[in-house]
């Protein structure tokens, strides 16, 4: 069996990964690279590839946008890929739809793969899952704009309500969360996880498997050790940055379309 694939996302960097991987595998051909939402939906209408790797957080047509504009049941197998572990990770488990959250491994990268193929043998250009599978998750990660607008968290007796605007940057701390805003400091028991999927990406990111921050309050980003980065927010904190977070760094320095 020897597959075509297309392999899309606006990152360079991330393109090449993928690429370098799959040519490590006997099973596939030819395989073809884009760089964003309007070039790939072209080059899966002409060319039909066999599979697909899509980045969801991409600027002006997202991953979800180009799935929209295929249609489900025109959609070739498909591996999605994204940065952040959100609710479109959830719905893709709900819906057994193949995804790839980065950083990831060569292990993961595989078994991945694997499955992929092993579903194309089954039904060779049947997609990776069925339309309606599709569709249910394409609804789910629509919904990804309700994001979280205010946050209640409990001072002394009452409950206090965070405007999440004011939200500096948040800090893990282990079943809880510290939320840093300028000049106080509140507890929420909750996982960073779970609070950081219901935060808009525009403008919050995970810097750090232990940090969040607002990119609004980010004042200058300086390099460090070992690929590292320390950014200062506009409160004088400085925060490491994990030299695996390529989204937020890109975020950061300004490549990404802010509201």
């Amino acid at each position: 069996m020897s597959l075509s694939v297309l392999v899309v996302d606006d990152e360079p960097i991330a393109r090449r990964a993928v690429v370098r991987l799959l040519r490590d595998d006997v099973d596939i051909g030819d395989i073809e690279e884009r760089g964003d939402g309007a070039a790939a939906v072209m080059a899966i209408r002409e060319q039909s590839p066999d599979l697909v790797f899509l980045d969801i957080q991409m600027p002006v047509m997202t991953g979800l946008d180009v799935l929209a504009s295929i249609g489900a049941r025109q959609m070739p197998a498909t591996i999605f890929v994204t940065a952040y572990e959100q609710y479109a990770v959830r719905a893709f488990e709900a819906n057994a739809v193949d995804y790839l959250v980065k950083p990831f491994s060569r292990e993961r990268f595989a078994d991945t793969l694997d499955r992929a193929k092993a579903r194309l043998r089954l039904a060779r250009g049947g997609g990776s899952v069925s339309a309606e599978q599709l569709l249910q998750t394409l609804e789910s990660l629509r919904q990804r704009d309700n994001w979280l607008e205010r946050i209640p968290v409990r001072s002394d007796e009452a409950v206090l309500l965070i405007d999440v605007d004011d939200i500096v940057w948040i800090r893990a701390n282990g079943n809880t969360v510290q939320i840093h805003l300028n000049g106080a400091t509140h507890e929420l028991r909750e996982t960073l996880a779970s609070l950081a999927v219901r935060l808009n990406p525009r403008h919050f990111v995970r810097i750090h498997r232990s940090a969040v921050i607002n990119l609004r309050r980010v004042k200058t980003i300086h390099p460090w050790f070992n690929g590292h980065h320390v950014v200062t927010l506009d409160t004088g904190q400085q925060l490491r940055m994990s030299r695996y977070q390529h989204e937020a760094f890109l975020k950061l320095v300004g490549n990404r379309k802010e509201d």
